[in-house]
């Protein structure tokens, strides 16, 4: 499917509940990320090149087999491929997959693991079509999977594997994995975080600057459930803690300004230090439309260059 003008059906992939729809991971990455080239050059990043960097001109001492022999018919100039050594940045994904991110408010809506899971999906997607080496790390209560980052195109389907087999469970270990993850990784990168943070702020906050402290830059994307910013539930009910069992019946209107209150606090917080830090923090909630995202990936990887 090639990308169409802004309101085709390129960008109708950019909604989170329709691309849910999809069965396949690669498919909805691929067309997510059409949807989202397809309104750049509307956008703030017009003349950002996001061409995607797959071949560079021969040079004499290249090895004939790594001419792209189909190219050469199509131009009659000789290019070859560009392999890992050749990239341009190194990132990890690190996705938090502990039961709070499981949680859904409302039927219809996507979970906070599923948007986590598409979006990631997608920045592997465009990272790789760039050239970039891309690494995943998943995390609960313990360190799932770490996929060291490679830039080969064939690596796309070793990290869609592994995300596709993500499921919510079990409490988060996230600080601990921020600090594992900091000390694993040893060449400079770019670390991208997705998460709801239902962990204590200090305690987060300290395994991202383990990352600064070592060189690398960060991209935090917070995300939760629109109820969860909003608390807009109308009927009397029982919140029960998907990773510890507790339950709390309420009447939501009683405690709604309460808890804004202390939300946009913990929040806001999150965003100073994250700023002091020089780590980019990005708030969503599940209804976010991908590109709003990816346009916060793009930011971050321009001032890379």
């Amino acid at each position: 499917m090639s990308a169409e003008a802004p309101g085709g059906v390129s960008r109708r992939f950019l909604d989170p509940v329709i691309v849910s729809r999809l069965a396949r991971l690669d498919l909805k990455a691929r067309l997510v990320v059409e949807g989202f080239i397809s309104g750049l050059h509307r956008s703030p990043f017009h003349g950002f090149s996001v061409e995607f960097v797959e071949h560079r001109p021969y040079m004499p001492g290249d090895p004939l087999k790594s001419v792209d022999w189909k190219v050469y018919g199509k131009s009659d100039r000789f290019y070859v491929k560009q392999y890992e050594d050749e990239t341009n940045l190194r990132a990890h994904l690190v996705l938090d997959h502990s039961a709070s991110m499981g949680y859904v408010s409302r039927p219809g809506e996507v979970s906070k693991l599923e948007y986590a899971r598409n979006l990631a999906a997608a920045l592997a997607y465009l990272m790789l079509q760039q050239q970039d080496a891309v690494g995943l790390l998943t995390f609960a209560e313990t360190i799932g999977k770490f996929v060291p980052a490679r830039a080969r195109r064939s690596h796309l389907e070793v990290l869609l594997r592994e995300l596709e087999q993500v499921t919510p469970g079990g409490k988060t270990a996230l600080p601990a994995s921020l600090h594992h993850l900091a000390e694993r990784i040893r060449r400079r990168g770019l670390v991208v975080l997705f998460s709801d943070l239902l962990a204590p702020p200090d305690e987060v906050l300290s395994g991202l600057a383990h990352f600064r402290h070592r060189q690398h830059e960060v991209l935090v994307f917070h995300i939760l459930d629109p109820a969860e910013w909003t608390f807009d539930f109308d009927q009397p009910a029982t919140f029960v803690d998907s990773e510890t069992g507790e339950e709390v019946p309420l009447e939501p209107w009683e405690v709604r300004g309460a808890y804004k209150a202390k939300l946009d606090a913990w929040s806001e917080r999150y965003r100073t230090e994250c700023r002091r830090a020089q780590i980019d923090y990005v708030a969503l909630d599940t209804r976010t439309p991908y590109d709003q995202a990816l346009y916060r990936y793009l930011e971050k990887r321009r001032r890379l260059h």
